[in-house]
């Protein structure tokens, strides 16, 4: 046996089926498309996703909510998580965050106020709760918007 005689199983090929050839064929006149209707026709095909009638899942399923395209997500950060990680007199920029592993670095970053704060931190990020504002100063650090 070599590859100049390699045969595939018998009955694993056939000739495919010739339709439209003729009466004497047995399978002329409608080709086997039955009579009249769209699939009868040349150059029928079904749309996406249709199921033979029955209400496509697309149309089944309610229309929901609303999405607004120019939503920003912002990257939240706590005071209180601020105030664990970095020491007192430190300026913590978003890439001081992404280092210390706070926010991942791809979105904007809002400081929020939860916690207190006991030391005097530069924080500069894109966005600052009102309260959190108040409390960076108040310990006598400062919240610069970017």
């Amino acid at each position: 046996m070599d590859l100049s005689n390699l045969q595939p199983p018998k009955g694993a090929k056939h000739s495919k089926k010739r339709v439209g050839r003729g009466q004497g064929s047995g399978n002329g006149h409608t080709a086997g498309r039955g009579h009249k209707g769209a699939k009868s026709r040349s150059g029928f095909t079904f749309k996406r996703g249709f199921e033979g009638g029955q209400m496509p899942l697309h149309r089944r399923m309610p229309k929901r909510g609303f999405h607004n395209p120019f939503r920003i997500e912002f990257e939240v950060v706590n005071i209180d998580t601020l105030v664990e990680r970095f020491d007192a007199g430190a300026v913590i920029t978003p890439e001081a965050l992404v280092a210390a592993g706070l926010v991942t670095g791809n979105s904007p970053i809002k400081v929020l106020a939860r916690g207190d704060v006991s030391k005097a931190l530069t924080v500069k990020a894109h966005k600052f709760s009102g309260k959190a504002a108040e409390k960076i100063a108040a310990a006598g650090g400062q919240a610069e918007a970017l």
